[in-house]
């Protein structure tokens, strides 16, 4: 039908415009940014929402439309595959233990104080209760940017900082996508655990190693460009190694693809160092605009009745998640070791919820869950108020902490080379 096509075509571009304007606009207004209060993650979100329905409608975008579910499944490839690059560059810095206990403790404590004051609250079930919990312990350095970057802030509270927000995407995924399938069967009399172990988990970790493996030795071990292809070409066959795992994982037996794509990418890390040092120094770019088109997508789908749906309860559920799940998890984390209590209140206000809790929120959206629209909405606004919060707070809380350690001579204060 013309009329059709014509309104598809409206739309698609309208939105390239709105986001190519947007990528141009920030990228003018990147160094003024850094110097700011404002983050220009927040920028973007606050663009997203005033483009899309929630305030001028000129960018539509249907929430439940296949195209943001594979827009969101896009993003995590990308960004759970650069996470577990990451990951042994961070282990073997000297500061492992504070991410080990923020991740072993204080995650698992964030999403269970979670459900329960979700269930308290707003009362969804546990199981939805668990899932908003699951969506919620994830946190993310992009809202936090100059707290993981300048080399002024403690060597020791940026690298476990930045850590735990690789790791905890890879590890909240499979609670998400347990959760999200017990929901979108009916119920746990539906939902087989053990059969959803072995599709999902074991099968996504077994083809990850495969995957991972293969990789590691089909890459080029040229140390020089003139002897091998390109950095750049390097850099495009590690992504193309992401997106293979995950197409190789999704089809029968139909394991999972996106904890294939992250083991991949921590076994190829752990192989092939070099593979990881192209990546990061090639694909930055394409790994900001994936993030910055998202953070845009986000802000679009939301709107002020959606958001506050479940009125004050959704408000409790914000203020819990960033006030008191987080600090009490990370206090109780970290007792017994060498930091002291504004360190520790530092790293506990410092964990806000970004890329990865806006991805996986998209994706049960798309899933048949009934509370579905409202276990979004109540994660969208808890985004929603960290990228405002944190993006406020950061470089002032960068100055701060920066500050402090060295009238302190805190160990660690000094930078240290990755």
């Amino acid at each position: 039908m013309p009329w059709l096509l014509a309104a598809v075509s409206q739309r698609f571009e309208v939105s390239t415009l709105a986001l190519g304007g947007l990528l141009v606009i920030g990228a003018w207004l990147s160094g003024l940014a850094r110097r700011s209060f404002v983050s220009l993650t927040a920028v973007f979100v606050l663009a997203g929402f005033v483009l899309g329905d929630g305030a001028t409608g000129a960018l539509h975008l249907d929430a439940r439309s296949p195209f943001i579910a594979e827009l969101a499944t896009v993003a995590l490839i990308v960004i759970l595959f650069r996470d577990g690059l990451e990951v042994d560059g961070e282990l073997l810095q000297s500061h492992w233990h504070l991410p080990f206990r923020k991740l072993v403790l204080a995650m698992p404590l964030t999403a269970a104080i979670v459900a329960v004051g979700t269930r308290l609250l707003t009362g969804l079930s546990w199981t939805e209760s668990f899932l908003v919990g699951a969506l919620l312990s994830p946190t993310d350095p992009v809202l936090s940017s100059s707290v993981v970057t300048n080399p002024r802030v403690p060597a020791v509270v940026r690298h476990s900082l930045n850590l735990e927000s690789g790791l905890n995407d890879g590890l909240a995924l499979p609670a998400v996508l347990a959760l999200s399938a017990a929901l979108a069967t009916g119920g746990s009399g539906h939902f087989v655990w053990w059969r959803f172990v072995i599709e999902n988990l074991v099968l996504g970790f077994v083809i990850g190693v495969v995957v991972g493996l293969a990789a590691a030795w089909l890459a080029p071990r040229n140390v020089n460009v003139e002897e091998g292809i390109p950095a750049h070409q390097r850099s495009l066959f590690a992504l193309g190694v992401a997106f293979a795992g995950y197409g190789l994982a999704v089809r029968a037996p139909h394991g999972n693809g996106l904890i294939a794509v992250y083991v991949a990418a921590i076994v190829l890390g752990v192989r092939r160092p070099d593979v990881r040092r192209h990546f990061e120094q090639q694909a930055a770019g394409l790994v900001e605009i994936v993030k910055l088109g998202i953070f845009v997508v986000f802000g679009a789908v939301l709107t002020l009745h959606g958001l506050f749906g479940s009125g004050w309860a959704a408000v409790g559920v914000v203020a819990l998640t960033l006030l008191v799940a987080r600090p009490i998890s990370v206090f109780l984390a970290l007792a017994g070791t060498d930091t002291d209590s504004p360190t520790r209140a530092f790293m506990s206000w410092f964990g806000p919820k970004g890329v990865a809790t806006m991805t996986f929120s998209l994706l049960v959206l798309s899933q048949e869950i009934h509370s579905g629209s409202r276990i979004f909405n109540l994660a969208a606004l808890t985004v929603f108020c960290s990228i405002l919060a944190h993006g406020v707070t950061d470089t002032a809380g960068a100055n701060w902490i920066a500050a402090r350690a060295q009238s302190a001579d805190v160990p660690g204060s000094a930078d240290v080379r990755r």
